[in-house]
């Protein structure tokens, strides 16, 4: 039987991104995964699931040696985001604000994993593809795995396979949650300017409608709305999509193609604990967030940062005190955020006439507030931990 220090549950962006700092630190490191993710070609369409990566968690990619390796493929880089309900009272966060080049990139999901992906292969993580693996044992020594027709053991497993985690339900951990009452339609659209570098987002009572600069003259356009809405403008022919979008959009830069799209439910998710014995949850897998702030993988960044920070600072005879240290940091910094966006998506997801006013105040104020609107804009951004 094979035997490891660490068995990592996924190999998505924030599993493959644990393995790799795990494997810098030393340790001798499984990651398992049930497909391999599509080689990159620069002629293929942009993938539809992007990311707005934080330059916090630019700082930690390049840490993991894995920030080169994306940034060679393609990205685009994000300097300022506006927000309004009235266009004549728009919040702007600038990356000058904070004397730096840019607030993020937005980058495809799939070319972060193929970027840590390289940098595992040159940290000596080991990597398997497998369709089924059952836990068979977890106690305070490690845990026991089989893996289709094998079986391994390792001292830690940290569990990183996404929201709908199989692992986590083989652990038997709890999870509140709710769906929200709209869903998340995301278009694929090659605009006839240049490459944008602000993202935009406009509330409307049915839910905001937003602008996500991709590399080139790309761009996604991130349409909230009920649940039959997005149906039906799933059913719509690109010509009659297009039309809508006129119509009801925020003005976009100029003419555009539509090149794809795809709708997204949108579900929030919260784990009871954060780990059981010698097993840790992180990223998606320990907590889902409403996408309307982009937060969802720079807080899983976050969680790997954190993790290995505690287990950097312990050896495996200490294991349980650094995973309980981590759940105490990551879990109110998880919930915080997750309330925090429920409230904005509240506030600003209806027609009630006195939140009107309370709206427009609110962001007047923090327009105006200077110094608030830093610690907004770093707490956004990862800078405050």
């Amino acid at each position: 039987m094979e035997k490891f220090d660490v068995v990592v549950i996924g190999g998505g962006m924030i599993g493959a991104a644990c393995a790799q700092g795990l494997a810098l630190q030393g340790r001798s490191v499984l990651m398992l995964e049930s497909q391999q993710p599509a080689a990159y070609d620069a002629s293929q369409p942009i993938d539809l699931r992007v990311s707005a990566i934080s330059q916090s968690s630019v700082n930690l990619l390049t840490d993991l040696q894995a920030w080169p390796a994306i940034e060679a493929m393609r990205l685009c880089p994000y300097r300022q985001l506006q927000v309004w309900e009235d266009p004549q009272d728009k919040l702007i966060f600038d990356a000058a604000q904070l004397d730096l080049p840019q607030l993020g990139f937005m980058v495809e999901n799939r070319l972060i994993q193929l970027g840590l992906w390289q940098a595992n292969q040159q940290a000596g993580v080991v990597r398997r593809i497998v369709s089924q693996t059952q836990l068979l044992k977890n106690d305070a020594q490690g845990v026991q795995l089989q893996l289709d027709e094998q079986q391994i053991e390792a001292r830690l497993m940290v569990v990183a396979d996404g929201a709908n985690s199989s692992m986590r339900q083989q652990l038997g951990l709890g999870i509140s949650a709710w769906d929200y009452r709209q869903d998340c339609f995301a278009i694929n659209v090659k605009l006839d300017a240049p490459q944008q570098t602000t993202t935009w987002q406009q509330f409307y009572p049915t839910g905001p409608r937003a602008l996500l600069p991709l590399a080139g003259q790309h761009a996604a356009l991130i349409w909230y709305d009920s649940k039959a809405t997005i149906r039906a403008l799933k059913q719509l022919n690109p010509v009659q999509l297009k039309q809508r979008i006129v119509a009801e959009f925020p003005v976009l830069p100029g003419d555009f193609d539509i090149l794809s799209s795809a709708s997204f439910p949108l579900t929030r998710r919260h784990v009871n604990r954060y780990l059981k014995h010698s097993a840790v949850v992180i990223g998606d897998a320990a907590h889902t967030i409403n996408p309307l702030a982009g937060q969802g993988v720079n807080l899983g960044y976050r969680d790997v940062k954190c993790l290995l920070e505690q287990l950097e600072a312990c050896d495996f005879e200490r294991l349980d005190q650094a995973l309980r240290r981590f759940e105490v940091r990551r879990k109110p910094d998880n919930l915080a955020m997750q309330t925090g966006m429920d409230v904005f998506y509240l506030l600003f997801s209806n027609s009630f006439a006195p939140l009107a006013g309370l709206r427009k105040l609110a962001i007047k104020a923090l327009a105006s507030s200077g110094p608030v609107k830093d610690w907004t804009l770093k707490y956004a951004l990862g800078e405050l931990q």
